[in-house]
């Protein structure tokens, strides 16, 4: 791939396009050498690295193709102030709004027009750590492999089931029961909670959209708190529930 369409998957349109997103920075790709190892992922179709890095890639031993850029041309396709000097270019998984078959001992995690970058990287992390957990996102939300996200997610989303574009109409046809977060709900602590097929977490600013709730008979819980605040951080929201869920 030529350097000017690895500058482009800095956009989601060249990443469906090319099929291709960005790994950026040791950290990271050393994440993906072990998601790699564990066949979590498909193989990068090139690791690009300034000279200094050069032995540091060599020493990997993962099998990837390197080009060996200078600083100036690393500086054209990072997407950070100051680049690390190393940029993996990896292939899109076969992700797709089709119909998936759910593990048994997996839980459905329903974003809703999630736009922040931060917010979702770090939904990932804690989806990766606690484990067994799928993430579905509606039609509008921010892309999983924008770079801020992959950054954020720090390596996370090489290990989360991902799915995009899922309606609300698409969840209705798939599951049967649901949870949502309202301040007047029964506590997440409730043994009850851990009972749904899928819970439904909305947008930063207006929530999952009221005729949606009705429509899919969803319960409502909150999370317990001092009310010196109005409201959780969306990702915190999340957070805390995965947690209350992986205790069950």
């Amino acid at each position: 791939m030529k350097l000017d369409d690895v500058k482009k998957l800095h956009q989601k349109k060249y990443r469906t396009q090319l099929g291709c997103y960005l790994v950026e920075g040791e950290h990271l790709v050393l994440e993906l050498q072990n998601a790699l190892k564990k066949g979590a992922i498909a193989t990068p179709i090139k690791l690009f690295v300034t000279q200094e890095h050069e032995p540091w890639a060599n020493a990997l031993n993962a099998g990837f193709s390197i080009s060996v850029i200078n600083q100036k041309q690393m500086s054209h396709i990072s997407d950070t102030k100051t680049p690390q000097g190393i940029v993996a270019c990896v292939r899109l998984p076969a992700l797709s709004n089709k119909k998936t078959a759910i593990k048994q001992d997996e839980r459905c995690i329903y974003l809703h027009e999630i736009q922040d970058p931060g917010n979702l990287g770090t939904i990932l992390r804690s989806l990766a750590w606690f484990g067994n957990f799928r993430l579905l996102l509606s039609p509008d939300s921010v892309d999983p492999f924008n770079p801020k996200v992959v950054r954020a997610s720090m390596g996370a989303i090489f290990h989360v089931p991902i799915e995009l574009d899922v309606s609300l109409n698409d969840l209705q046809a798939r599951f049967t029961t649901f949870a949502y977060l309202d301040m007047q709900g029964k506590k997440i602590s409730a043994a009850v909670f851990a009972n749904y097929d899928c819970y439904l977490f909305g947008n930063e600013g207006r929530g999952v959209p009221l005729h949606a709730l009705a429509q899919c008979n969803a319960d409502a819980f909150t999370i317990p708190g001092t009310a010196n605040v109005d409201s959780l951080n969306l990702a915190s929201a999340v957070n805390i529930c995965v947690y209350q869920l992986s205790l069950s």
